[in-house]
């Protein structure tokens, strides 16, 4: 349940009264939907599920850094998870979705990073897998990276992230709560012309499952938090502030689902993603792509060889999990927003500042007259 309005203003008060504090959506009354959250309100709400970040933020210019997801902590090439994924507008790079979609699985952890550092990251997964224990005699790595272009605020042709970064994302890769806002491969995004970023949310079903939600925010359109349409940054004029830009949703769950479901989980994250007001432009590349952590369905050497059928959920089913993707996704992307700091680049081709939503104070009038 929303917050009166008095109780909203009041809140987002005392939240905006001071820059340096990021606040989560839920303070501000932000909490889509029916169903509660996990203990940390996160991706790593979902049993087995890890994330471990890099950020990279050296002298005037590098503004940008990697997340891994991991959907556990074993050798996921040889306890490989089902998934989908699902595109809206395809401007943009995910690479290894190729192979997901044809065999409905992954078989690394999933980076996500900037445009031109995506050879990197991949690379980082290729070694760290060939690197496991039991991984001797393999010959070939779907490796799973996600990007969005941070050029606006880093110098992205400096190509800044090493191989060396994107490993210890994954090496660092912990449970419990995540760090959001402009940190690891949102260090340098930027999102309806504000500081986007990395934001994570979860939900609970009543039949015990969990649905968590990572996203890297750094698109646009025309911003809309609570049902609120949000103007501008001041000084940018709605016609000057781009639609372009990409997004990455990762969704994880503990329901054993099957891939084709899992591509029908994904696309409910789009529903989120479109209550905040993207434009899913031609320049915007708008990816979702969903996991199952469930013991029942994780697809093992021994089940390959026998062909053992996987249990998992059937349609019927999959209407609560559906709904906290759509939510989880919306406040995640909330969180990503409002957990950022303004950030400031002066390289030469592309110096500038984005201002962070939390320290408009001017925001608070604008969101409750436009209600």
């Amino acid at each position: 349940m929303r917050l009166s309005l008095p109780t909203l203003l009041a809140t987002l008060l005392l939240a905006v009264s001071s820059p340096v504090v990021a606040e989560r959506a839920r303070v501000l009354g932000i909490a889509p939907g029916p169903l509660p959250t996990g203990p940390f309100n996160a991706i790593t709400d979902v049993p087995g599920v890890i994330v471990g970040q890099v950020t990279l933020d050296r002298g005037d210019t590098i503004r940008t850094g990697v997340t891994a997801i991991l959907p556990h902590g074993d050798n996921i090439f040889a306890e490989k998870v089902p998934a989908g994924i699902v595109v809206a507008n395809g401007f943009g790079k995910l690479m290894g979705s190729t192979q997901v979609k044809e065999l409905g699985e992954i078989e690394t952890p999933i980076l996500l990073t900037n445009t031109l550092n995506v050879p990197e990251a991949a690379a980082a997964i290729i070694e760290h897998t060939l690197s496991q224990p039991g991984n001797e005699g393999v010959r070939s790595v779907n490796a799973v990276v996600g990007e969005t272009n941070d050029g606006g605020l880093n110098d992205i042709r400096a190509r800044a992230l090493s191989i060396a970064d994107a490993r210890l994302a994954i090496a660092e890769a912990k449970s419990g709560p995540v760090q959001e806002g402009a940190v690891g491969a949102g260090r340098g995004t930027i999102a309806f012309g504000y500081k986007g970023g990395i934001g994570t949310s979860s939900r609970r079903t009543p039949e015990g499952f969990t649905v968590g939600v990572l996203v890297q925010s750094n698109y646009g359109g025309r911003l809309i938090l609570a049902g609120a349409p949000i103007p501008p940054p001041p000084g940018k004029q709605a016609a000057r502030v781009s639609a372009d830009g990409s997004i990455m949703i990762v969704v994880a769950t503990d329901a054993p689902l099957s891939d084709r479901n899992l591509t029908r989980l994904a696309a409910r994250a789009m529903a989120g993603l479109a209550r905040t007001g993207s434009a899913f432009s031609n320049g915007s590349g708008d990816y979702a792509i969903a996991f199952s952590t469930g013991e029942s369905v994780r697809r093992t050497a021994a089940r390959r060889a026998t062909q053992t059928a996987y249990p998992e959920l059937g349609n019927e089913a999959t209407t609560p999990l559906f709904i906290a993707a759509a939510d989880a996704t919306e406040e995640a992307i909330a969180n990503s927003l409002l957990a950022a700091e303004t950030i400031t680049s002066r390289d030469p081709a592309t110096g500038e500042t984005r201002q962070a939503v939390a320290v408009d104070t001017a925001l608070v009038k604008r969101l409750l007259s436009r209600r």
